[in-house]
């Protein structure tokens, strides 16, 4: 046979890449290469969803008008705030909050206004309160057969619930004073526990005012006569574990402190109460924040927070190095029990003992009986802050403000453990061995990993798994932040989310010339919300259209509302001659 290469008949030549193992510069068409390379046609409409802010996986509620009889089927977002499960709605989330933060940051006046004065009415039933708690206290004094001091309390108990509701139904709002409750109430818990609230003698003392009740900062005054109302960007740390190198691992994981970074992160939101109420007395006015909790990429949480108003850095680090938290729970030294090797339930006692002797464990109650009989008793673990406390001056309507806004809201959309990637072994082992430790930490006196070190927890019950605690700071996508990643003061803009979405809402209804009388606030509690029924559409119900059909519908519907939307913009930005219209 020649050297030469030879086409069988009905055979087209073969291509000069083949047999090299590179790959050819165009599949034949027809072939399932080919037909590979097509784009599917449902995830470009996934991708057409995410850009136009249509939620991937919408809520399907069926509903009924109550006057006309008529039944639709309504799509609502999801409303995810992790993009992992809907990115269009967590991207809604975010822009929300940043809008939260902008409006509330460097605001000139007080965001909500002074309470009305009370009614007569209201003023009557607080009264009537009042007769009723000196009623239960008087007979409180009164000695009496105890069947029937229990009878006579429980009916002034009632009368109080009652009255109770109806002062809230007057519009005011709170209690008086907290309901009372028998000393055989299960849900009391026990006796609580005073202890000394002495500053530690470790701790630097700290200026302490009268709160004012104001939440504006202050105004200065520039030479050339010009005001402004600077604000602050603070970002707090915890301290040091062991030294780290830059991709966030340890230098030498054998000596770094897995121990205190799980104890720490578990207790940083109590700390970060801990620094505002410490602040808040040293600088004299109630101060306002907004922020969020994020890990970095040691893996230990820190903060960052825009403040309404300035404080000297000087006193911003000297409030931090005051403030601790101190968790006066029993002594962990080590663990007593291994996972493969734990306590038992014994029905008899009602309670965990050990599993080779059978000797009840010592109880949640008697733990702490021992801690505070023990007058050279420590706590088993103090929070503190790290030295670093970065604290950055920020103006109104600079880009700094609009870039610190970004920068707190980056991974609001992110799980904890995802906003830092670990792509290398050494950051997989040193994420391992920080879940591995955090596992075994106990988040709560209630929490089943007490089991571990020896002791029930509180409420001890029979299906209780150390080591398999169902608190979220044990899972490995929070990281130790079982709580809130974002922290808002009540006074911070004056608004909840609902506030701000309703607001949003408007705004856009009075730039199309809605009126707002057509505006249905089906879902909000509105004037026609208890004109319809709504119910929870199953996705096997014979009018519910497929998946597919209702996001097709959802993108139309959302691409003629931007056309709309921009229209009605230039309508506004456009010159009063220039203006078409809309009737």
């Amino acid at each position: 046979m020649s050297t030469q290469q030879q086409t069988l008949p009905g055979l087209a030549p073969a291509s000069p890449e083949a047999g090299t193992g590179e790959p050819c510069s165009a599949p034949r068409p027809g072939s399932r290469a080919a037909r590979l390379r097509l784009p599917r046609t449902v995830d470009v409409l996934k991708e057409l969803a995410a850009e136009h802010g249509v939620c991937a996986r919408p809520v399907s509620l069926r509903r009924t008008d109550l006057e006309t009889g008529t039944t639709e089927l309504v799509d609502l977002p999801c409303g995810a705030t992790r993009e992992d499960k809907c990115k269009p709605c967590a991207t809604r989330a975010r822009r929300l909050r940043q809008q939260q933060i902008r409006e509330g940051w460097h605001r000139a006046e007080e965001p909500l206004p002074l309470p009305d004065r009370p009614t007569d009415e209201q003023q009557g039933l607080v009264v009537l309160r009042a007769h009723l708690e000196f009623e239960r206290a008087q007979m409180m004094l009164r000695p009496s057969d105890p069947d029937t001091r229990a009878a006579e309390l429980a009916d002034v108990d009632a009368a109080i619930a009652e009255l109770d509701e109806e002062i809230s139904a007057a519009g005011l709002r709170g209690q008086a004073a907290p309901s009372h409750r028998q000393p055989d109430d299960p849900d009391t818990g026990g006796e609580r526990r005073v202890r000394s609230t002495r500053r530690r003698q470790d701790a630097p003392d700290l200026p302490r005012r009268p709160v004012q009740p104001r939440t504006v900062g202050r105004e200065y005054q520039a030479p050339d006569g010009k005001t402004y109302r600077p604000s602050l960007f603070l970002t707090l740390t915890l301290p040091s574990y062991g030294r780290v190198l830059g991709d966030g691992t340890p230098a030498d994981p054998n000596s770094y402190d897995y121990r205190a970074a799980a104890w720490d992160a578990v207790h940083f939101p109590r700390l970060l109460d801990r620094f505002w109420q410490n602040l808040r007395r040293a600088v004299g006015w109630n101060v306002q924040y907004a922020g969020s909790v994020e890990p970095q990429r040691r893996l230990a949480p820190h903060a960052h927070f825009a403040i309404r108003g300035t404080i000297s850095r000087a006193l911003l680090r000297q409030v931090a190095a005051a403030t601790y938290h101190q968790v006066w729970w029993p002594p962990v030294d080590g663990l007593r029990y291994r996972p493969d090797h734990l306590p038992v339930w014994d029905e008899h006692t009602g309670g965990y003992v050990d599993p080779d002797t059978g000797r009840p464990l010592q109880t949640w109650g008697e733990a702490l009986d021992q801690v505070d009989n023990d007058p050279d008793a420590q706590p088993v673990h103090v929070a503190r802050f790290g030295v670093q406390v970065h604290a950055q001056g920020v103006t109104a309507g600079s880009a700094d403000s609009d870039r610190c806004v970004r920068y707190i809201t980056k991974y609001l959309t992110k799980q904890a453990a995802d906003c830092h990637a670990a792509t290398t072994d050494r950051q997989r082992a040193h994420l391992e061995r920080f879940h591995a430790q955090l596992r075994v930490t106990p988040c709560s006196p209630r929490c089943a990993n007490w089991l571990l070190y020896g002791i029930q927890p509180d409420r001890a019950h029979a299906k209780l798994a150390p080591g398999r605690c169902r608190g979220r700071v044990h899972q490995r996508a929070t990281l130790g932040l079982g709580g809130r990643r974002v922290l808002v003061s009540r006074q911070w803009s004056g608004k909840t989310l609902k506030d701000h979405r309703a607001d949003n809402r408007a705004w856009v209804r009075a730039l199309l010339g809605l009126s707002t009388d057509d505006q249905a606030d089906d879902t909000g509690g509105g004037t026609r919300a208890t004109r319809y029924a709504w119910e929870l559409a199953r996705p096997g119900d014979p009018d519910l259209p497929p998946i597919g059909q209702r996001l097709l519908r959802a993108v139309s519907e959302r691409i003629q509302q931007r056309v709309q939307l921009d229209q009605a913009r230039r309508e506004a930005n456009a010159p009063p001659g220039d203006r078409v219209s809309s009737s």
